[in-house]
């Protein structure tokens, strides 16, 4: 069911972390939960209890596994950490899920990854060569070997060594006998928060993740720093060069929850202003504006807010379908966005409506739901996106369509519209992506987000795909093996 819906972005992985609490398990369960939108693949959690790591891991949803008392308690000790999978790199295996661990000289280390290296397979080639041994497919462990592989004596400085030597987006959490530690890389593409909870200290992808464990917000781990939590007390280690964050700009528009801050504001109220920008710019008569449930919401509220039209749910989700629905025959596949969404037939018949959504990826979606409002006897549906058009992959830690797939990198804005069968198709500017996002324009010579998906400037290469490099299959892990 991973592909079932090919249009939507899919964030990689969702991590969490807990120092010096009783309940350490509990709270990364709890933590997982609130980050479950960020992975659904897999999940796992280890534990330590200061002689012995802990582990479970299962393929599909933290509720489904991490619930029950009996589960909780093969996961004793006052530290652990967890990971929600989406995978990006490695297929779907339970030998793929995360937090990894493995035994080394100075003694045990569990890390869960969120991210991309855009150098794994490079190293992993030389690493391989020197005569490591992969057990997985997936770049996180390479970091592992790197760690492994070091001649430093104390950890900080292993982990030092490691990180020189990988590139791309990553956020990390790590726990060894002595430490809890969180890692982001130098340019803060993907987030990483600190949190506290009396004497606990606490890493998460997210803020929402800390008020679900009744934790405060601490503040974000900056771009390139290293945070490292041992003693009940915090150390700050800043090994790179400085320079200025580029956080993913996708965490903005789509990929954090709603209620979670990041830089001061909810992502909420980011894409209501997203929203409202969209209105400036792209404005038109019309009877109703409806957004695509629930991505677009926010968005579609601020734009009606600036616009005074009318908000209505035009589309209602089913929140009860998608991965719950079991193997599908492929008929009922083909009934698509029919299975998630249905139209409010009375409310949208003989209405111009204006279609809001957060992005637009290929297509396909957007032109089922046109078809849909059609159907329920929509007068006219012009479609608006809360975002520019997204001609270029990513690299660093987001499953999406290659380059060619993409409908904004093969067709122009009308040709889009006409395969949408929108009455008009209309997109954010990149000018009013930075102004609802920051109120300044785009620093050119050095953007304030990676913003690659628009413009193609990329601020870490992508050696592997330069070298034309793919993961290979190991043979153990062909076919449906589990293990």
């Amino acid at each position: 069911m991973k592909k079932f819906n090919l249009d939507k972005l899919k964030e990689e992985c969702g991590i969490f972390g807990v120092s010096n609490h009783m309940d350490a398990s509990a709270l990364v369960a709890l933590g997982l939960h609130a980050l479950q939108h960020r992975g659904q693949e897999g999940c796992g959690i280890v534990s330590y209890d200061g002689k012995s790591y802990h582990s479970e891991k299962r393929q599909g949803l933290v509720g489904d596994h991490f619930t029950d008392s009996e589960t909780l308690l093969k996961l004793p000790g006052d530290f652990a950490i967890g990971h929600n999978r989406y995978s990006t790199t490695g297929e779907t295996s339970l030998r793929n899920i995360q937090p990894f661990f493995a035994d080394l000289h100075m003694g045990g280390l569990s890390v869960a990854h969120n991210g991309n290296l855009t150098n794994a397979l490079l190293l992993r080639e030389a690493l391989v060569k020197n005569g490591a041994i992969f057990r997985t497919t997936s770049d996180t462990e390479t970091i592992v070997q790197l760690i492994a592989k070091s001649k430093r004596d104390k950890f900080t400085d292993k982990l030092i060594e490691a990180l020189f030597q990988i590139q791309g987006g990553y956020s990390l959490v790590l726990l060894t006998n002595k430490k809890l530690v969180g890692v982001r890389d130098p340019f803060g593409i993907r987030p990483l928060v600190i949190g506290k909870l009396k004497n606990s200290y606490i890493f998460a992808s997210e803020t929402c993740a800390l008020d679900i464990v009744g934790a405060t917000f601490v503040r974000e781990v900056e771009n390139g720093e290293i945070v490292i939590i041992e003693n009940e007390k915090l150390e700050s280690v800043k090994p790179f060069p400085v320079q200025k964050s580029r956080p993913c700009v996708f965490e903005y528009i789509y990929f954090a929850r709603p209620d979670s801050v990041i830089n001061g504001k909810c992502a909420y109220e980011y894409r209501k202003d997203l929203g409202k920008e969209l209105a400036k710019e792209t404005d038109l008569n019309a009877d109703l504006v409806v957004p695509v449930p629930d991505s677009g919401v926010p968005a579609a509220l601020g734009y009606a807010e600036y616009s005074k039209k009318k908000f209505e749910l035009g589309l209602i989700r089913n929140h009860y379908v998608g991965r719950t629905f079991i193997e599908p025959t492929q008929r009922i596949r083909s009934l698509g966005v029919k299975l998630k969404l249905s139209s409010t037939k009375t409310i949208v018949k003989n209405k111009s409506i204006i279609l809001i959504d957060d992005s637009l990826v290929r297509g396909t979606t957007c032109f089922k739901i046109v078809k849909m409002l059609y159907e329920a006897g929509a007068k006219e549906v012009h479609v608006r996106i809360a975002c520019p058009k997204i001609k270029y992959p990513d690299f660093y830690g987001v499953d999406m369509p290659t380059k060619e797939e993409l409908l904004a990198h093969k067709k122009t804005t009308a040709e889009m519209g006409e395969y949408i069968k929108a009455k008009s198709l209309s997109f954010l500017s990149l000018k009013g992506l930075y102004k609802a996002l920051t109120g300044e324009i785009r620093n050119s010579n050095y953007p304030q987000f990676s913003d690659h998906y628009f413009t193609g400037e990329y601020p870490i290469k992508p050696q592997d795909k330069i070298q034309g490099l793919k993961i290979k299959q190991l043979s153990l892990l062909s076919g449906k093996s589990n293990n």
